[in-house]
């Protein structure tokens, strides 16, 4: 699990959820290690178990009616109780404002203290939404990253493949490309992978013979994507290179490739002269589009052969 400080998460959000920074100044270093958002409306009466360190606390109406009730005394009990789990921020929400104890306690003890005028529902909505991502477990892999026909699909092979020229025509047929050379997959979900591509390399495609290629500028908005979840991976092989290795020409078992403890489905295209690579790779969407609504072309062959062989039995007067 990655990291991040809360001084970014400031940064990040600040705008969208309308936050200042009121207290704890100093605290902007403290780490987020977890996508986690939660309300301590429990440690504020000091059941500590519910309250987990490094995390973003949210405090709303009820936490804050809850410290208005109580004497000033028995208030700072409640706010030393809360800020004794090594929070790493706290946000209260709905526009309330802080009390002096609060404010006190958060630069006291180097923790951030932010006030938003939102809601607190939409406020630990989008926060968990932002640090899911933020946060996830990451790793860089070497190709091209598309979005075809409207699903994620890695490019791989050997350099000098062709890996650029056959995104570049994927583009001209309407597809999008998400990154080039570099692509770093975030593991969002138990089974899920998000491709995104290094902000030094967004727009850019490298072309061998054209060089590096503005995508953006050159096709438009609608060529680029910033985000992609990962769906299909496609390796690019030369012919020689696949004629030397046993092939399972009828795909009665399916590939995968592991990213991140993720499987990823992964399809073989050999490369040779007067091959159309674009099409194969729109094919082997629709194919993959097929296989997830539980349409197998190679079962249904088999299931068509074996019906066959049985009719042809049964007409010998042949055990089938």
């Amino acid at each position: 699990m990655a990291e991040i400080s809360v001084a970014k998460l400031y940064r990040d959000t600040h705008r969208k959820l309308r936050l200042k920074w009121v207290a704890g100044q100093d605290g902007g270093d403290n780490p987020l290690t977890s996508d986690t958002v939660t309300k301590p409306s429990l440690a504020l009466i000091g059941h500590l178990n519910f309250v987990h360190p490094n995390r973003v606390q949210v405090l709303g109406c009820a936490e804050m009616d809850y410290l208005r009730s109580l004497a000033i005394k028995d208030m700072k009990q409640a706010i030393d109780n809360l800020f004794s789990t090594d929070l790493a921020a706290v946000v209260v929400a709905n526009g309330e404002i802080p009390p002096k104890a609060l404010l006190q306690a958060a630069d006291n003890q180097h923790t951030p203290l932010f006030t938003s005028p939102e809601q607190s529902p939409r406020l630990m909505d989008v926060l968990s939404h932002y640090l899911a991502q933020a946060v996830a477990e990451s790793a860089s892999c070497h190709g091209v990253f598309m979005e075809v026909q409207g699903f994620g699909v890695m490019l791989k092979g050997e350099a000098a493949i062709g890996k650029s020229e056959l995104a570049l025509e994927l583009i001209t047929r309407g597809h999008r490309l998400v990154a080039d050379d570099i692509v770093v997959f975030y593991r969002v979900a138990p089974d899920r992978l998000e491709g995104r591509c290094p902000p030094l390399l967004q727009d850019f495609l490298e072309v061998r013979g054209l060089g590096i290629l503005n995508i953006h500028e050159l096709f438009g908005d609608n060529a680029i994507k910033p985000t992609k979840p990962l769906d299909l991976i496609v390796q690019l092989e030369m012919a020689g290179t696949l004629a030397a290795k046993p092939i399972d020409r009828l795909k009665i078992k399916s590939q995968t490739e592991k990213i991140l403890e993720v499987k990823v489905p992964k399809v073989f295209i050999p490369v040779a002269a007067g091959r159309n690579l674009a099409v194969l790779v729109e094919v082997a969407v629709r194919n993959h589009i097929l296989m997830l609504r539980g349409v197998n072309s190679t079962r249904q062959l088999m299931q068509r052969q074996m019906r066959e062989m049985r009719r042809t039995a049964a007409e010998n007067g042949l055990e089938p």
